[in-house]
């Protein structure tokens, strides 16, 4: 059964994958994309890291992959003038394709496992203890200190692109908090009779 789950999950990714790039509505590519990603979380599944399954579910399906298909179905895009630039563009990438295959082949060709690195890419705690409790005791006792300067660094990304992007525009009228909190509202309405057929 876990023989066929795989060639299953394998199947749906390679076949996910092609469709993604060979889908002619963007919406069905990333629809595609979304199959893809749950197809490779159940193969994550399968060799046992349910913690980087789940994590490919909630990032990449629940956000990424959902925020794509918001793009792409909100955003009034010319497909035909996509097509056209592709078509124009496609025999330079199609060299491009090449070139990176050429390079993957003889990556792949050249390939030698090291014979310490099994025991390099062991997880030093027990057996018994499950797989995201042994993710948790390594990334928080090991590589404390990379994981906190990774975070960190992504904090100030994070504040140093909300700083480049905000703008203080002078004709942009802006919520004053305070000010609607300690309005009186006996100044802020005022009623008038207003007789029939007369205007304000």
């Amino acid at each position: 059964m876990i023989t066929f789950a795989f060639y299953l999950f394998a199947a749906s990714v390679c076949i996910a994958g092609f469709m993604v790039v060979l889908a002619r509505n963007p919406v069905h590519s990333v629809l595609w994309l979304i199959l893809a990603f749950l197809s490779a979380a159940g193969l994550f599944v399968l060799q046992g890291a349910e913690f980087v399954a789940m994590l490919l579910v909630i990032v990449y399906v629940g956000a990424v992959a959902v925020l794509f298909l918001f793009v792409v179905m909100m955003l009034d895009v010319d497909f035909a003038e996509l097509k056209g630039e592709f078509a124009r563009y496609l025999p330079l990438g199609g060299l491009i394709a090449l070139v990176l295959l050429a390079q993957l082949a003889i990556g792949f060709g050249a390939w030698e496992s090291a014979e310490q690195a099994p025991g390099l890419r062991a997880v030093p705690v027990g057996a018994e203890i499950a797989n995201t409790n042994a993710i948790g005791a390594v990334l928080y006792d090991r590589y404390l200190l990379p994981f906190q300067l990774a975070g960190l660094i992504l904090l100030v990304a994070m504040i140093g692109a909300i700083t480049l992007t905000m703008r203080h525009r002078k004709d942009v009228k802006r919520q004053d908090v305070l000010t609607q909190m300690y309005r009186d509202p006996a100044k802020a309405m005022e009623l008038r009779d207003v007789k029939p057929g007369q205007g304000l």
